[in-house]
């Protein structure tokens, strides 16, 4: 089987993008491994599907696969490639595309600079919604890791993400801690790890280990995550510019019970069809 596909990447989260409105594939997750590897494959951090909506209110199916073939629920940086791949291929001339995922609809808006605008959604911070094993939400959790305890946030935007905050993320031992905390057992469906340092109200810095997919250039709702936490203990303003290794990401949150708006970058690579 001949696909058709586009690379894309946002502030350096990579993506293959796949149009299954126009064409037909079924991917198992042998394939997606194959097609993951950056040696003998296309390469990416995740996978994206657009299909046709099942709610003719909709625009779209968007779904979303890590390198390793596991479904996930929520990609903010692929929400945006998601929003310009359709643009390019012309399969929808709207500036607002509206498009239902495993983790709910989201609200794509294209501006005018090529920027695309995400509403990611309201925050959850219940554990329940990550799942988190907790007695009660809090904006603190302490959190027994490698023989240390360490201090997480937790909240769900769509996806699980804990956050650290550290003192400079350049020498944050993300990959030990990653794994370590993404498979730790009071998270039993796993969680993506952030760690961020706060270099002012306006601003932070982020990196991030996800599930399925180890430290990206870049993650969406990472940033989201991290932002909304660093709002939530009044250490942030309502509008944040998160700083990612791939490039920035503005995100705005007016408080609880309002949604997350999240603005960046949205750049196609190159298109290719691969032989299956």
């Amino acid at each position: 089987m001949r696909l058709r596909f586009t690379k894309m990447q946002g502030a350096g989260n990579d993506f293959m993008v796949v149009d299954l409105v126009t064409q037909q594939a079924v991917l198992t997750p042998t394939q997606i491994r194959q097609l993951a590897d950056r040696h003998f494959g296309v390469g990416f951090d995740q996978l994206l599907l657009v299909e046709p909506p099942t709610d003719p209110g909709i625009d779209f199916k968007y779904r979303i696969f890590n390198a390793d073939g596991g479904e996930v629920e929520q990609c903010g940086n692929g929400a945006r490639c998601f929003a310009r791949f359709v643009r390019d291929q012309r399969l929808s001339w709207k500036e607002r595309i509206t498009v239902e995922t495993r983790g709910g609809l989201l609200e794509l808006l294209l501006e005018r600079d090529g920027s695309v605008t995400v509403d990611m959604g309201a925050p959850d911070f219940s554990p329940k919604a990550l799942p988190f094993q907790a007695e009660a939400e809090a904006l603190h959790y302490p959190l027994e890791v490698a023989g240390q305890t360490l201090e997480i946030g937790a909240v769900s935007m769509g996806n699980p993400h804990a956050v650290l905050v550290v003192d400079d993320v350049e020498r944050a031992p993300v990959t030990t801690l990653g794994p370590a905390i993404g498979s730790h057992p009071r998270f039993p469906k796993g969680v993506n790890v952030g760690f961020m340092q706060i270099v002012d109200r306006t601003t932070i810095k982020l990196r991030v280990h996800e599930r399925g997919a180890g430290e990206t250039l870049a993650c969406g709702t990472g940033a989201c995550a991290a932002a909304v936490i660093g709002m939530r203990r009044g250490q942030l303003d309502e509008q944040v510019t998160v700083r990612l290794t791939g490039g920035e990401l503005l995100i705005r949150w007016a408080g609880n019970g309002a949604h997350v708006w999240m603005s960046g970058p949205a750049t196609r690579v190159y298109e290719g069809w691969i032989q299956l």
